[in-house]
């Protein structure tokens, strides 16, 4: 029984270990793929000038406490609704449905959102959008939130990793208009996780 116990032990050991593993490796690819992105010439949103320099985004540290698996609520009769953003396009948009997750010994309930021109696009058939703030906000990440990319999940369960939380373009060049993120979407806590407040654009000034 003891032998059968201390297996049983292990494997769960080695199971939690894994899944952690697993985390940190796309929460590192995350910040690779977006680093490559902003060096590009043709995909990035710096300007000429910012991009002259630029030696890679500002993230916090890894902490996969962060990375949660949240109840998917499906909301499927929800009214579009043009979501306000840093200029005057009206992008439309509905809500798609709710995540419930628990986080720092606190329940929490977002809105997850489906851009409803993207959608018809085959490349965004599956994408959603969760814009979010916290009280990070203006101190050390961007004041006006941060962003998280999601895929429709096949069922009841959708993981949320806010190591992969990036700033608008906007946030680093003014010709870019950005999703203004919903007060519903508000969470009352730091999430000092993902990319940081943009600092070279600060420096060049």
């Amino acid at each position: 029984m003891y032998k059968l116990s201390f297996l049983f032990i292990l494997f769960i050991g080695v199971t939690i270990y894994s899944q952690e593993t697993i985390n940190v490796e796309k929460a590192l690819t995350f910040q690779a793929e977006l680093n490559r992105k902003f060096a590009s010439e043709e995909e990035s949103p710096l300007t000429s000038k910012d991009l002259a320099i630029f030696k890679g985004l500002d993230f916090f540290d890894i902490d996969t406490s962060f990375s949660v698996e949240a109840t998917f609520v499906r909301t499927p009769y929800e009214t579009p609704f043009i979501m306000k953003t840093t200029t005057e396009r009206e992008p439309l948009y509905v809500k798609y449905g709710e995540a419930h997750f628990m986080l720092q010994e606190k329940e929490w309930v977002v809105n997850i959102y489906q851009n409803q021109g993207l959608k018809t696009q085959p490349e965004y058939e599956a994408y959603l959008f969760l814009p979010f703030t916290d009280t990070t906000n203006g101190v050390t990440t961007y004041e006006g939130g941060r962003y998280i990319d999601l895929t429709i999940p096949e069922g009841k369960k959708i993981i949320i990793d806010f190591n992969t939380a990036y700033n608008p373009y906007c946030s680093y060049n003014d010709r870019y208009s950005c999703p203004i993120p919903p007060e519903e979407n508000h969470l009352d806590i730091d999430i000092p996780v993902g990319v940081k407040k943009y600092k070279v654009k600060e420096e060049n000034k």
